[in-house]
């Protein structure tokens, strides 16, 4: 397994974008300094009122395939 870490904060009002199907990937940068490209609703559950912000750790695969996303930190 692969991870990458990375810090996002995004307001309510720009994630709802993603939402609403106006935007499908976000860019990331990662702890290391690698721009990543995820699709926007693999943060959806990390959603509160005040958008999504913290810290958080990506696994996937050995063919890049999403494995699962945890919240490192707030």
């Amino acid at each position: 397994m692969n991870e990458i870490r990375f810090h996002v904060a995004i307001s309510a009002q720009e994630y709802l974008q993603y939402y609403q199907g106006m935007v499908n990937s976000i860019l990331v940068t990662t702890a290391e300094g690698k721009v990543v490209q995820l699709p926007a609703g693999t943060l959806q559950k990390f959603v509160d009122q005040s958008g999504v912000n913290g810290s958080f750790r990506v696994i996937y695969d050995d063919n890049n395939k999403l494995v699962r996303v945890e919240r490192i930190s707030n």
